[in-house]
């Protein structure tokens, strides 16, 4: 192997290990975290809550939630297996709190997300999604 070679294999694998690294860092700086989104209407003196997003102790979104000027307009429930970092289901409730739709996920081996499941609140299938990936 040659030395340029050499050199443009250490640069992707530290390029790898670095992309590694800074991802789990993000991970590791939401450990806990409760994030709140506030708006300002033009002219108003009296912001409202806008977003509230809730992470786990491994850094996982598990929760989040949008609201309007009235109150809640929807919410989502993250649910993983285990410590994965992959959501599993998603749960989706409106501005009732009643469940509106249940997502569900499959992976590829690298990661990626293969399919997606949409159910009904009464569990019958409405929907798939495959995600398909090519590069230019």
């Amino acid at each position: 192997m040659n030395k340029r070679t050499a050199l443009l294999l250490a640069l992707c694998l530290l390029g790898g290990s670095l992309y590694a690294q800074d991802k789990g860092a993000k991970r590791e700086r939401k450990k806990n975290l409760v994030v709140k989104e506030w708006n300002l209407r033009a002219g108003s003196k009296t912001p409202y809550l806008d977003n509230l997003t809730t992470y786990d102790e491994q850094g996982r979104k598990i929760e989040e939630t949008e609201y309007a000027s009235y109150g809640q307009k929807k919410r989502v429930v993250y649910e993983y297996e285990g410590s994965s970092t992959k959501c599993k289901r998603q749960i989706e409730y409106d501005d009732k709190d009643r469940v509106a739709r249940i997502k569900v996920f499959e992976y590829n081996s690298d990661g990626t997300r293969k399919k997606q499941y949409n159910y009904r609140p009464n569990g019958k299938l409405e929907s798939t999604k495959d995600f398909e990936y090519t590069y230019k």
